[in-house]
């Protein structure tokens, strides 16, 4: 698997983060210029993710591998680059709502697609490729508020700021067309040198993956964790305006120290990949966050709350990398599989940010934030068994 390939698929996960970073933070202001409640910011994070999911649902499963695979990574790109500059371009909440349903099944082809990819290429590393991934993927998102704020600085404004990532997600398309997969080759290979044999996909094998080998609790994992990571991520920027009173500049300095310190965090989990169980990772982290998360939202002090924000954020970053490559390790040799049982969680993980922003409507945003605290020990139940040593060497 050559080194530029692998750089061209965590550049395009880079991209694909800032943009998910620069939404976070620009939302107050895409609230105040659009005029949205609550309710309606709920729907503008959730409503894209559950109609972009069920676009999405099928791509796993037709994909393919190599060639076909790589054509619809192209495809994908082309929307998302189309799509940002559509949300620079929306002056209402319909509009705005288009261009975000437009850009997640997009998403899902050019960086979904690209991950099972790599995972293919590299069976026998699935958590040190998403921990690599998992960085490059946080770097875009620490990167996310600092665009905003950088516009902002030069006199620029939300959508000036989707503009730069329209190009952005050009530039990232135009160098994977460059690396397209020449004749008779297909783009990733395994480490063997050959291509993965991969089981032909359908709904019927994915609903029959889900009974073996621990399938379901990833699946499970994999929504129920995202609640204090994307959908905590999502409120953070109006929960410091709000609830902190700090102005939208302000808020966005917040997000990137949210970001900031996950960034960090992955980049630690890059070296303890290599060295520690995923499983105990993942348990020990959610034994902190649950401690962490309550102080974060009702420590009455600023400086201390962004302290533990900080923390918070450096101990969860091993929860998306590790039940994800946990699904993949649970599925060898049917990565299009995982992607649509991915979507399909997806589905329903989409109504949390929905039931914040109703519950945020009614009883204030801090009580709703409260909810997202069942999180930890749900992880701390559902994780599946490993071995009984807590901490193992990793086969490098």
């Amino acid at each position: 698997m050559g080194v530029a390939v692998v750089a061209v698929a965590l550049a395009i996960e880079f991209v694909d983060e800032l943009a998910d970073g620069t939404k976070g933070a620009a939302l107050p202001l895409i609230r105040a210029d659009l005029g949205l409640s609550y309710a309606q910011v709920g729907l503008l994070i959730s409503v894209p993710v559950l109609v972009g999911s069920l676009i999405e649902l099928p791509l796993g499963l037709v994909a393919g591998q190599g060639k076909a695979r790589h054509r619809l990574v192209l495809a994908g790109g082309a929307v998302v680059a189309g799509s940002l500059a559509a949300v620079a371009a929306a002056h209402s909440l319909a509009m705005l709502m288009v261009a975000f349903i437009a850009f997640f099944p997009a998403s899902g082809a050019f960086v979904s697609l690209t991950q099972a990819a790599l995972m293919d290429a590299a069976p026998t590393r699935h958590q040190q490729r998403m921990a690599a991934w998992n960085l490059a993927g946080s770097a875009g998102a620490v990167g996310g508020p600092l665009l905003l704020a950088g516009v902002l600085a030069v006199g620029g404004d939300w959508r000036t700021a989707y503009l730069v990532l329209a190009a952005a997600a050009g530039a990232a398309l135009v160098v994977a067309f460059i690396c397209s997969p020449s004749r008779g080759e297909t783009g990733l290979r395994a480490e063997s040198g050959e291509e993965p044999e991969e089981e032909r996909s359908s709904v019927r094998a994915a609903l029959r993956a889900l009974r073996q080998n621990g399938v379901a609790r990833w699946v499970v994992l994999l929504e129920i964790s995202d609640l204090l990571l994307d959908v905590l991520t999502g409120y953070i920027a109006i929960y410091l305006v709000d609830v902190a009173g700090l102005s939208p500049a302000e808020a966005a300095v917040g997000v990137a120290v949210r970001l900031g310190a996950g960034l960090a965090g992955d980049a630690l989990f890059v070296i303890v990949a290599r060295r520690v169980s995923g499983r105990a990772a993942l348990r020990v982290s959610a034994l902190t966050a649950v401690v962490l998360y309550p102080a974060f939202l009702f420590v009455p002090s600023l400086p201390a709350k962004l302290a533990i924000l900080a923390l918070l954020s450096l101990t969860t970053a091993c929860w998306y990398p590790v039940i994800q490559a946990g699904l993949y390790s649970s599925l060898p040799g049917k990565s299009g599989i995982a992607v649509f049982l991915s979507s399909a969680a997806a589905l329903v993980g989409a109504a949390g940010p929905i039931a914040v922003g109703f519950i945020a409507q009614q009883a204030g945003l801090t009580w709703a934030l409260v909810v997202l605290g069942a999180a930890p020990a749900a992880v701390i139940a559902i994780l599946p068994r490993g071995p009984r040593s807590r901490f193992r060497r990793v086969k490098r």
